[in-house]
């Protein structure tokens, strides 16, 4: 389609564009990387950092930021353009309109193991070798992709997709507009063992699982169900890949936790709360709205509102930038101690002192 076209697809969101471009409205074909981008295709660039790349990208349209000295020098090489207050976020649009991901047609595969009390909504789509226990509830245009195993008593809302082997365990409450992605465990078991004198006793979990709106569960990542009561993920918050949430967790809206983030029991988040990798949050640690963790994080402590931590244990991000700085300073600190205790013979006086 023309670029043109990809503007009006677009909407409002530009402040302004260059076309007309020496009369010449660039066909695209579609999306690209700034360093990959090819003729035909449409790319983007969000700041400085790749600002270089407009001298050297083959791509025959941008998305750029509201940077006056990037557009000169895209209309200089005659390469057509948009810009816009969020490139990376219209660049997401844009990504849209030219690709989607695969959503197979609605029917329920002869394969499928369905439980007569199972209710299921209008336009579902159930894949091969599916298995859905008794007394589910499933809403309307689902998608439940080949092999997903529902166990009993479980509510799934409208639009919602299942990937290929992920499981939904007993009561686990999934809302509207959420995706689960492969291999995923919703409402599994949470880690509850009692020590006794006998070793562990099994703690039964009896809770559930509570997904709100919105919520997207990447692979091989686990919601735990609790002994007592319930784990809650709040609206529209996105877990990476490998995650752990333990049982009885709450956490907020609009959350981002990254891969292989590890929360034990009990832990509860605000909203807008950023984890980093590998973050590791410690039983019934509380994180306030709003608070950062960067990546390999270890939280043991609560966190308030707004703060970013860094660091094993976690401390202020500031202050650990200053203790990494001293760190790497640390053999050159050892040298000049060692200078000073000989040329005042400190240690000579250490040993006078101990021997009287």
């Amino acid at each position: 389609m023309k670029f043109s076209e990809v503007i009006a697809l677009l909407g409002d969101a530009a402040t302004c564009n260059s076309l007309p471009i020496d009369g010449v409205d660039p066909e695209i074909t579609g999306v690209a990387p700034i360093d990959t981008a090819a003729p035909t295709t449409l790319s983007y660039i969000e700041g400085g950092k790749f600002a270089d790349w407009v001298e050297k990208t083959a791509a025959s349209a941008l998305i750029l930021p509201a940077d006056p000295d990037l557009q000169a020098r895209a209309t200089a090489r005659k390469i057509a353009w948009i810009a816009t207050s969020q490139p990376r976020w219209l660049f997401a649009r844009a990504i849209a309109i030219f690709y989607q991901p695969f959503m197979p047609p609605p029917q329920i595969h002869p394969t499928a193991a369905i439980h007569p009390t199972a209710e299921i909504g209008d336009g579902v789509s159930i894949g091969a070798h599916v298995v859905i226990e008794a007394d589910v509830r499933i809403g309307n245009c689902v998608c439940i992709h080949p092999n997903v195993v529902i166990y009993p008593n479980v509510r799934i809302g409208d639009r919602t997709v299942l990937h290929a082997n992920c499981t939904i365990h007993e009561r686990s409450q999934i809302g509207a507009d959420c995706v689960i992605h492969s291999g995923a465990a919703i409402g599994s078991e949470g880690f509850g063992f009692v020590p006794t004198s006998a070793g562990w006793f099994k703690m039964q979990q009896s809770g559930y699982t509570v997904l709100e709106e919105g919520v997207e569960v990447g692979c091989n990542s686990a919601v735990d169900r609790p002994a007592v009561g319930e784990t809650r993920v709040g609206s529209h918050t996105k877990i990476d890949n490998l995650v752990q949430i333990g049982h009885g967790c709450k956490i907020g809206s609009n959350c981002a936790i990254a891969a292989q983030v590890g929360l034990a029991g009990g832990v509860t988040l605000g909203n807008n709360v950023l984890l980093g990798g590998q973050v590791g949050v410690a039983n019934q640690a509380r994180i306030g709205d709003g608070a950062i963790a960067s990546a390999k994080s270890g939280i043991h402590q609560d966190v308030e509102a707004g703060m970013v931590v860094s660091g094993f244990p976690a401390i202020p991000n500031k202050l650990w930038l200053k203790n990494a700085a001293l760190f790497k300073r640390l053999p050159e600190i050892y040298r000049l101690i060692r200078q000073i205790q000989r040329r005042f013979n400190l240690e000579d006086l250490r040993s006078r002192i101990e021997r009287s």
